[in-house]
């Protein structure tokens, strides 16, 4: 029988996105240690282990770092497959769902939650309101962001188009929720539970609000708290496993960029959250970039992104 592994959620309680993987969780029914991260910079406890990347949340197998929330369903999948994400006969339609919820949907949805209206309840103070928008600002690295009023538009044409689909059914393909009721619902959850004063637009689709009960439901299974110091204790004292044994299904090498395995190159998101993480790639495949790195403190890890939305360079280039 194989043993499940420690699974170490590096995550705060109001970010959205970890809202979707603690559902992933909670559905598949697996333990796991959650690592409380700072909203915003400076974040040295999660640098030392991503080496740059500072998005929230980000799941650590013992040395092994699994960045984006889309990589981290891959890999819950593969930890436990039942109940699927991914069912056979929904497997394109529920990934291209999800991207266009984690992408279009989201920021729509958080242009419209974070304004003037949202801000007394959302922040304790005007301070700390002041340094989380700047930091955001300086996360987005040229990307648009729409105003309020067009992102109100946007929105409600949005959330028109999923209460079609919740009408049909319990989830959004059926009977069972998949990957794009979880990437669906985080951003429908902010609005409901972090925003209470924006949550009107959802009364509209009634539907939509008896999907996400369901939703809330499946909760967050079974977790204990783990320190910052202690998750980098445990990177430290392990070994990343080797290309192809990890938890990532596919191991074949595919050259798109003319940089070959053994390479120093940065990897960084194409818009939000610009910073790169600097390493030696160690695989390269249809799905995953992987490189190794070595900090100070959690001394040989393995950073692993998903390729769609993620830069490869080599280390030199500009």
């Amino acid at each position: 029988m194989a043993v499940t592994p420690q699974l170490i959620l590096h995550h705060y309680p109001e970010s959205p996105f970890s809202e979707k993987v603690r559902l992933v969780l909670g559905a598949k029914q697996l333990a796991w240690h959650s690592v409380r991260v700072p909203s915003v910079s400076p974040k040295p406890d999660v640098v030392a282990l991503t080496g740059g990347y500072r998005r929230t949340p980000f799941l650590q197998v013992g040395a092994d770092i699994y960045c984006d929330t889309a990589l981290i369903c891959d890999v819950l999948e593969h930890v436990q497959p039942e109940p699927a994400l991914y069912p056979p006969h929904l497997k394109g339609a529920a990934r291209i769902l999800a991207q266009w919820a984690d992408t279009t949907l989201f920021w729509a949805a958080m242009a419209y939650n974070i304004q003037p209206r949202s801000a007394a309840g959302l922040f304790p103070s005007e301070e700390i309101a002041r340094v989380f928008l700047a930091d955001r600002q300086a996360m987005r690295h040229n990307q648009t962001q729409l105003r309020p009023q067009d992102a109100a538009s946007a929105y409600r044409s949005y959330l028109r188009r999923l209460a079609h689909m919740a009408d049909e059914h319990d989830f959004l393909f059926g009977a069972q929720p998949c990957v794009a009721d979880f990437s669906a619902y985080h951003p429908l959850w902010f609005t409901r539970h972090r925003v209470p004063a924006m949550a009107g637009i959802l009364q509209p689709t009634p539907s939509l609000l008896e999907w996400m009960d369901r939703m809330a439901a499946i909760g967050h299974g079974r977790f204990d708290k783990l320190t910052p110091e202690a998750a980098i204790t445990v990177a430290a004292n392990a070994e990343p496993a080797a290309p192809g044994d990890n938890l990532l299904v596919d191991s074949a090498f595919q050259d798109d960029h003319g940089i070959a395995l053994g390479d120093e190159v940065t990897i960084a998101p194409e818009s939000f959250g610009p910073e790169a993480t600097v390493g030696v790639l160690v695989a390269a495949t249809r799905t995953h970039y992987s490189l190794r790195r070595t900090d100070p403190r959690a001394g040989t890890v393995h950073v692993h992104f998903p390729r769609i939305g993620y830069v490869l360079r080599k280390a030199s280039s500009p």
